[in-house]
């Protein structure tokens, strides 16, 4: 039995998902897909859309053997720390016989290429890095320009310009710097670029479909999709979908629209603010992401908040990329502290393997999982006597995000709450 191992977020689910996991079976030779995803809190500092449940079943109506969530700390991580993460949990599993990604080049030679200075960091190319950062350049610009100066004849620094190549590079590296055996593949991206807005072709964006359904729920609302439609109504947007997700995964946003989605970050408004008027400057750089001059910008803008959006914007600089701002702002909401990371990573990086959903007919995926790996199968999370104290830590932090999550959804579509500690296995 082969296993092909899948990192996702599936935010949300859409034609290019489903075209990935067919595929990644195809050119690996894989009898079967596990998917290790992304709660309800994703790698670019925001809230998902939708629950990681409801974005767990549609990856298993459209052919993922099983799927299991990627703890909160390395979920919205920085790209190193998520792809670590991910990775790491692929080879505890102990099952998986290779790795398959999305990228825009789909050119694997290239990408080990930059993988391997950029695990081994030459003293050549740190020098002309620690110059870069010296002239205030955003870390991701500094790298580029460090790896052009060192590489010299080789241009492949152009394959850092996109985000899915940047992703499949940190794979790469966590599996060099694991010594894994796992086989990394890599397919390119159909359709519409990462950033497209448009829905250009069957295989549109995710940040598309989001915009789409974003204006979907503006009643309900203040967030502004960037686009224009002529007819509102969400059966003409449910249209518009049709030639962009998969039908099972159609009939399950019908369902759940006002129900359990959409969410928006500025639906965590309030509680960034209360969590922001509870801290001082000197006590914000203990969480991830959070640099000393972050946390004295933070305080000292406090007063200009309005929306969690608005001030995640506000924070912005030359040096600081958004990103890097959303994930600080949403690690302070969660309580993500680099002390208690840096403890995950030095005696983990996992603790448990926490099951979202499986087919019925993948079964046996799962009883191999449960002998093989090295990870304990969490079906239920009060089922933690055997894990070590930090392991309990991350799981404690897990459930609370997705709690306070679920209370937002709740609150926001007048639904009844249901605790993390009640939540099943989905089984399709």
């Amino acid at each position: 039995m082969k296993i092909v191992g899948l990192i996702t977020e599936y935010n949300p689910f859409h034609n290019g998902h489903q075209y990935h996991i067919r595929t990644a079976k195809e050119v690996t030779g894989a009898d079967f897909a596990v998917v290790v995803m992304s709660g309800d809190y994703v790698q670019r500092g925001t809230s998902a859309i939708m629950p990681k449940r409801l974005r767990a079943e549609m990856a298993l109506k459209c052919g993922a053997a099983a799927v299991f969530e990627l703890p909160v700390c390395y979920a919205t991580g920085s790209a190193e720390l998520f792809a670590h993460g991910a990775v790491s949990f692929l080879e505890q599993l102990g099952v998986v016989d290779s790795l398959c990604f999305g990228s825009e080049c789909s050119d694997l030679e290239g990408l080990e290429r930059i993988a391997e200075i950029l695990t081994d960091e030459p003293g050549e190319y740190q020098e002309h890095l620690k110059s870069c950062l010296k002239q205030g350049m955003s870390f991701p610009s500094a790298r580029e320009e460090a790896l052009a100066a060192y590489m010299k004849t080789e241009d492949y620094t152009f394959l850092l310009h996109d985000p899915n190549n940047i992703l499949g590079i940190e794979y790469l590296k966590a599996l060099k710097k694991l010594n894994s055996k796992i086989r990394p593949y890599t397919i390119r991206r159909m359709g519409s670029h990462y950033h497209d807005q448009d829905l250009k072709s069957s295989f549109g964006s995710a940040s598309a479909i989001r915009s789409l359904l974003a204006y979907s729920g503006s009643a309900l609302s203040s967030v502004s999709s960037g686009r224009t439609f002529e007819n509102t109504s969400f059966v003409n947007i449910l249209g518009e979908l049709e030639e962009q997700v998969p039908h099972s995964c159609l009939e399950l946003l019908k369902d759940y629209h006002r129900v359990k989605y959409p969410v928006y970050q500025n639906d965590f408004s309030l509680i960034l603010k209360y969590k922001l008027l509870n801290k001082r400057p000197d006590t914000l750089p203990r969480y991830m992401d959070v640099s000393k001059e972050l946390g004295n910008r933070i305080c000292g803008q406090l007063n200009n908040y309005f929306n969690y959006k608005q001030f995640c914007e506000l924070l912005k600089t030359r040096e600081v990329t958004q990103t890097r701002i959303n994930r600080a702002l949403l690690h302070i909401m969660l309580g993500i502290k680099k002390n208690a990371v840096n403890e995950y990573l030095e005696k983990g990086p996992h603790f448990y393997a926490r099951l979202l959903g499986f087919r019925r007919d993948c079964t046996k995926v799962i009883s191999t999982i449960a002998k093989k790996s090295s990870l304990p199968l969490l079906t239920r999370p009060y089922e933690d006597d055997n894990l070590k104290p930090a392991g309990k830590k991350m799981l404690t932090h897990d459930i609370l995000a997705s709690n306070l999550y679920t209370s937002v959804v709740t609150d926001k579509y007048k639904t009844s709450f249901e605790n993390e500690y009640n939540q099943g296995i989905l089984k399709i």
